[in-house]
């Protein structure tokens, strides 16, 4: 693998191309490269010492602009010490870590790695990144030809695998600035939950950063899809913040094999042509999908007289003039979830109804609900173990997003194993195991809301990865609690536009009634 040049330590010129044109030169970079070491910071030792596993680059003291705990490792505080947007498209961020434990070392590049991409010797920070919500967008560190990214390597930059009791230190990833150019943004990591609110400066940065500028480098972005559905289950709506996918269950709409459609179909398409209506669409696409019986010579032509059906009784129902359709028949070719269970077939067998989404309806001024009283804790139990749960926020985000964020607690004597929040039903495609058994339902609209998903693209198609705590991996042990443990665990959410409170399903614990912040 081609190393990634930090810097030039043969030349501390303004003239070379590479620098971003920084202030001072980061510590950490200086003890990479073999620089002058910090008088208060030995150099690393040879990579081939046993010493070499202990981080040793001095951390960046500067005040943090946010914090948040690993929800595996609770000792692992995690703090973003610097959030710099330069020549207005790139952004520079620092992020320290510090054990603050007193009797183990923690390993911190398998937690800061990116778990969306391959990446090999697991040694990156390639999981720092920010949520673009306006874009709906999760983005990472640039990726240059040769290295998986634009962020600290464990050894390039003399970082040894563990961080001591007691110790810091500070790695940074350079990425992609937010769209709009906001004051702040929300920095996201693999460890803990989102840190929201960080103040993004144009200052620049002190340290020594590669220039994505200078050199070929390939964005990394997740396209970040917020599904909700009706609690009949006629219709599932995915949101990615620019189109809505309403995707009409086939057997509600028609009976089988047949594409009449049925008087229910009615109201459920009716719905749709309200939004059709409330949307700035000139051209709406309708396409029919099937689940994996039958054969293609029935499929294909059975999904595209589907959405034929569909599209005719949209254009009568809609009050708008302009709106232009296409309408096509995919058959079994584009599943949306597994086709071995009776569950993802149904929600396979579709029509999808495609278009901009409508722009969300302004909120009553003044609208706030307070917590009070409100008891949003709840218990159940695990390995015999008493285990207690309490939401710790519900808070509403740009762009019609949510964060929830809420803790898990063996309150009981012994180990005990959570396993209930990734039992997600067996439908759902999710690439890993996470916090996937949660949902939020809106009553009176008759609505639930799923966690969002990251989409990956991949050579195959696409992989999706939950938009909450993973327990899989590197993060396997998340759910085994010591007796008296706590973790912090999050989604993220669509919410509905003008909804102050919400019901809360957490796995096995009762609904709660939960504020929106």
């Amino acid at each position: 693998m081609t190393e990634l040049r930090h810097f030039r330590c043969q030349d501390a010129s303004p003239r070379s191309s590479r620098r971003l044109a920084l202030s001072a030169v980061l510590t950490l970079a200086m003890v990479g490269c073999g620089g002058p070491p910090n008088k208060d910071s030995p150099s690393p030792p040879a990579s081939n010492t046993p010493a070499a596993n202990t981080a040793t680059a001095t951390a960046n003291t500067g005040t943090a602009l946010a914090e948040t705990r690993s929800t595996m490792t609770g000792d692992l505080r995690v703090e973003v010490v610097g959030l710099n947007r330069v020549k207005g498209r790139h952004l520079v961020v620092q992020v320290r870590l510090s054990n603050t434990g007193t009797d183990k070392r923690l390993s911190w590049a398998g937690e800061m790695g990116d778990h969306t991409r391959p990446l090999g010797e697991i040694r990156w920070a390639s999981g720092i990144g920010v949520l673009d919500a306006l874009a709906r967008t999760w983005l990472l560190p640039y990726k240059p030809a040769g290295s998986p990214c634009l962020c600290s390597n464990r050894d390039r930059d003399g970082l040894g695998q563990f961080i001591d009791p007691g110790r810091s230190i500070t790695v940074y990833a350079v990425l992609p600035a937010p769209s709009g150019n906001p004051t702040t943004t929300t920095v996201v990591t693999p460890v803990g939950p989102p840190m929201l609110d960080v103040p993004i400066t144009d200052d620049p940065p002190t340290g020594d950063f590669p220039d994505p500028d200078a050199e070929p480098v390939t964005p990394i972005t997740r396209r970040l899809i917020l599904a909700s559905e009706s609690l009949d289950k006629s219709e599932e709506t995915a949101d990615d913040g620019k189109d809505l996918q309403i995707n009409l269950s086939a057997d509600v709409l028609f009976a089988v094999d047949k594409a009449t459609l049925t008087p229910k179909a009615r109201s459920v398409i009716a719905h749709t042509a309200t939004l059709i209506d409330a949307s700035p669409a000139t051209v709406v696409t309708v396409a029919g999908h099937a689940d994996s019986s039958g054969t293609d010579a029935i499929n294909n032509p059975l999904s595209l007289r589907r959405a034929q059906a569909v599209q005719h009784a949209l254009t009568a129902l809609l009050t708008r003039k302009g709106v232009r359709f296409h309408t096509e028949g995919h058959g079994s070719h584009r599943p949306l979830y597994r086709n071995d269970t009776d569950e993802g077939k149904r929600r396979n067998r579709r029509v999808t109804v495609t278009f901009p989404k409508p722009q969300p309806a302004a909120q009553e001024p003044g609208a706030t609900t307070t917590t009070g009283a409100t008891d949003l804790t709840g218990s159940t139990t695990a390995d015999g173990q008493p285990v207690t749960m309490n939401v710790t926020g519900l808070r509403r985000l740009p762009g019609g997003l949510g964060l929830l964020t809420y803790t898990i607690t063996n309150e009981g004597t012994s180990e005990a194993w959570f396993r209930d929040l990734h039992h997600a039903q067996d439908w759902e495609a999710y690439k890993y195991q996470a916090a996937t058994n949660i949902r939020l339902i809106d009553d009176t609209a008759r609505r639930q809301y799923l966690p969002g998903r990251i989409e990956v693209p991949t050579d195959n198609g696409m992989d999706f990865y939950c938009a909450c705590t993973p327990v899989s991996g590197v993060r396997i042990s998340t759910e085994k609690f010591a007796p008296g443990q706590t973790r912090e665990f999050w989604n993220l959410f669509a919410l509905p536009d003008t909804t102050t409170t919400i019901n809360a399903r957490i796995g096995p614990f009762r609904d709660l009634h939960v504020p929106i912040r």
